[in-house]
């Protein structure tokens, strides 16, 4: 007996290990209808479903621009991994890459001293005031 290919393409496994697959395939607006259709005909389904999604994670799962700077290097990391197969691209890619890494770093560095030097002339500015507030404070009880 001969299967369909979406037959051998479908997930092994119960109702439920289908269904998250299927619904994984169509990304978190798949989630969230079925969520909403849950509290639409029965709320304790919808309830169910949402506690799920956020105890699964699935509800703050990062796939945009929006990453953290170990998630970029993780992902960069993942790319290093995978050969293309030409060894002149991945040769080009990895300089590219170390190129953009160590621009970043130098990047983050030069942030990171301009915010000391501002807190640091934040710092100045407010032992110079209070400076001049005590110093006129002292001439006021003096006279």
């Amino acid at each position: 007996m001969t299967h369909s290919p979406a037959y051998a393409e479908m997930p092994r496994g119960n109702w439920f290990t289908r269904t998250e697959a299927w619904l994984d395939e169509r990304g978190k607006g798949a989630w969230i209808a079925l969520m909403v259709l849950g509290f639409i005909f029965f709320w304790p389904a919808g309830l169910a479903l949402l506690a799920y999604m956020i105890w699964s994670k699935r509800m703050f799962n990062r796939t945009g621009t929006s990453m953290t700077c170990g998630s970029r290097r993780a992902r960069g990391t993942m790319t290093r991994m995978r050969s293309s197969g030409n060894a002149a691209f991945d040769s080009y890619k990895a300089d590219t890459l170390r190129r953009l890494e160590e621009e970043q770093e130098a990047f983050e560095a030069y942030l990171q001293r301009l915010r000391e030097a501002k807190d640091k002339a934040e710092f100045d500015q407010f032992m110079n005031d209070r400076a001049r507030r005590s110093g006129s404070d002292d001439t006021t009880v003096d006279a």
